[in-house]
């Protein structure tokens, strides 16, 4: 079967994966509860309602977008047809993460699949039920010479890595994405990197401060804080610090009870070694609420931390899970100090009702994507692109954008043939002064 080239066996294979994962969606939802216990209303809007809707956008647009694009032509091509091909690459590698194991390992797949590709997808060994669900899907629906999901370990990722490829797509953490851009260099692969950071969010002192408390809790404490766009630390005008730390301390306790351990709505770390990282970090940490965990069942309770100090092991790295330091600022250079002290991030998020204010701060700082007024909410649509810069990763993909992200645009002109203009071929003589005078024009 020629993969490549033949859209409408790519549309129903990718009809037949939907029905496939409808039929399995309750066993994909027990299968992240019982990886990291994610609760189930997080896995239906984060996961398997997302992949849906992304498969169907896929299924319906398929056509278009594989459908050669008209250009217009050059004048100097006169008289041709000047079009885009999208061509795919070939084989494609795509090694997804643990944080959201099923979505970013079958949203990456399903563009690759409509974009005409043979597939090696390498699910997370940190999630082992959602890899052998995804295992079970794609062996249901696909020919292994044509999608094949090969589970393992860090081994079994390096093997993979040391095979050619024709384009790599990963998501995961700054320092495999370095291991993975060198892998591809040794054969000039080209690659996309979805990778991280530590995302700032910036509070005005003008701002609605429980709304902006809500809409912080909710994106820094979903799965736990294990999401990649999740707001990092928190830099809030200093007349109003008091005031938006009760209200976040306030927003913690209506969502996830004065126990979060006990609520059904919050989830785990994803095993011992993330847990162990996340509670060291908290030592010598100034406590604003939470801080409590439990090794047993890999519980890190929500945590706020007062005033954390930038040499802290907190403010190092990324800290990925649910632990979130409040540190003031008094003018804009403080703000620069801090954010300047780390790489591009993945997000940037900012609460103001002082629009321009709010504007000229994300027009002033370099970061993959964001949001005025709210957290994560820009990774919904997907008529925008959703990607890192710097150190937060290379290229983009979401909606089209993922269908281009794996696809060559190979640009074609084709010629007519009833007519031949003979200026441009030797010999020149006094053509030149000629051309350029006619140049002059345009």
């Amino acid at each position: 079967m020629d993969y490549q080239f033949n859209v409408n066996y790519r549309k129903e294979k990718l009809k037949q994966l939907l029905n496939v994962i409808i039929k399995y969606e309750n066993d994909i939802t027990m299968a992240l509860y019982n990886d990291f216990k994610k609760p189930e209303f997080e896995a239906f809007i984060t996961e398997t309602n997302y992949v849906i809707s992304d498969l169907k956008q896929t299924i319906n647009n398929i056509n278009k977008w594989a459908k050669p694009k008209r250009v217009a032509a050059s004048i100097f091509n006169f008289p041709s047809s000047d079009y885009v091909l999208s061509e795919p690459y070939g084989s494609v590698l795509i090694i997804s993460p643990w944080n959201y194991p099923y979505q970013l390992a079958l949203c990456p797949l399903i563009a690759a699949i409509a974009a005409g590709n043979k597939v090696v997808l390498k699910p997370s060994e940190l999630t082992l039920n959602t890899s052998s669900i995804i295992k079970k899907i794609i062996t249901e629906v696909f020919d292994e010479n044509h999608v094949m999901v090969k589970e393992g370990g860090i081994e079994v990722s390096q093997e993979l890595l040391l095979q050619r490829w024709n384009y790599i797509f990963f998501t995961g953490s700054v320092a495999v994405g370095k291991v993975v851009a060198k892998a591809a260099a040794q054969f000039l692969t080209p690659i996309t990197l979805e990778l991280g950071g530590k995302n700032p969010c910036i509070i005005d002192a003008n701002c609605n401060i429980k709304l902006t408390a809500k809409r912080i809790v909710w994106g820094k404490f979903l799965n736990a804080g294990q999401t990649c766009i999740a707001p990092d630390y928190v830099l809030v005008n200093a007349k109003i610090k008091s005031k938006i730390s009760a209200a976040i301390k306030e927003e913690i306790i209506l969502a996830y009870g004065e126990n979060p351990e006990k609520s059904p709505d919050f989830a785990r770390i994803v095993n011992t070694k993330n847990w162990q990282r996340l509670h060291d970090s908290l030592i010598n940490e100034k406590v604003l609420c939470g801080g409590q965990s439990n090794a047993s069942n890999c519980y890190i309770a929500p945590t706020l931390l007062d005033e954390s100090k930038l040499e802290s092991l907190v403010m190092q790295d990324e800290i990925f899970g649910p632990i979130l330091p409040i540190i003031s600022y008094a003018n804009e250079s403080e703000i620069d100090a801090i954010i300047s002290r780390y790489e591009k991030p993945l997000s940037l998020y900012v609460f103001s009702n002082n629009t321009r204010w709010a504007k000229e701060i994300v027009k002033k700082y370099s970061f993959g994507g964001g949001c005025i007024n709210d957290t994560i909410v820009h990774f919904s649509n997907n008529k925008l692109p959703f990607g890192g810069v710097g150190n937060s990763g290379i290229g983009a993909y979401h909606g089209k954008l993922s269908f281009d992200a794996f696809s060559h645009q190979k640009a074609i002109v084709k010629k007519a043939t009833w007519l031949d203009i003979p200026f441009r071929y030797a010999p020149y003589s006094n053509k030149l002064k000629f051309l350029k005078k006619i140049l002059q024009l345009f």
